[in-house]
């Protein structure tokens, strides 16, 4: 019950955020709305074909589809004071990033996979809606370039499957995982823990100014 609730909040924040994404590169209603949408579910829906998850989620519950469709038409109508939302929907992408990994490795476990799958499953669903945004946006996936996010989905993810393989209640689990995972990424945010970047210049490329 209690990620269905951080779900519905974490899809409706993925979809804001897309949607100002399409925004930024001034898009039509239908881009942005298109955008919203694969931001906010884009990652569930790759995890289920992956897996072999019929019916998709959004298929099974289209009210989905509804909450991400008014979140982009919403946030045009708010796009002149989001500039003031930055933190809150910062927090509020950490507290879906965490959540969306929790609901794909369960999907996975519920299918019987082993716990490497179950973990990419997690780490699929929470991140790849922010990448398929980027890319249909023209820019490089924000996942590889900034603070702890993908890292975060995976010990998360980890962190998850392995309490449930030592037999904790599946509650303590979800619980201790989303107070875990959401503070590792908030300290992420705040000191700017970055994975080390791999820079390569070719000599024979002369420099641009």
């Amino acid at each position: 019950m209690l990620l269905s609730i951080i779900y519905v909040i974490a899809i409706t924040a993925e979809a804001m955020t897309g949607a100002l994404a399409a925004g930024r590169r001034q898009m039509d209603l239908f881009g942005v709305i298109i955008i919203a949408c694969v931001t906010a579910l884009g990652g569930g829906t790759i995890r289920d074909v992956v897996l072999g998850h019929y019916p998709l989620s959004w298929v099974e519950h289209p009210k989905y589809l509804v909450y991400t469709v008014a979140a982009a038409i919403l946030t045009i109508i708010l796009a002149p004071i989001m500039h003031y939302l930055r933190k809150p929907f910062l927090v509020l992408d950490a507290l879906g990033l965490v959540a969306f990994t929790l609901i794909g490795c369960a999907v996975a476990l519920e299918m019987n996979h082993s716990f490497s799958i179950a973990v990419i499953s997690g780490m699929i669903t929470g991140v790849f809606g922010g990448v398929l945004r980027d890319v249909l946006c023209n820019e490089i996936p924000l996942v590889f370039r900034k603070e702890l996010y993908a890292v975060v989905s995976l010990l998360t993810g980890i962190a998850y499957v392995s309490l449930l393989s030592f037999d904790f209640h599946a509650d303590t689990a979800i619980l201790s995982c989303l107070i875990g995972g959401f503070l590792l990424r908030l300290c992420a945010i705040h000191f700017g823990w970055e994975m080390p970047k791999f820079v390569y210049r070719d000599p024979n490329t002369p420099d641009e100014h």
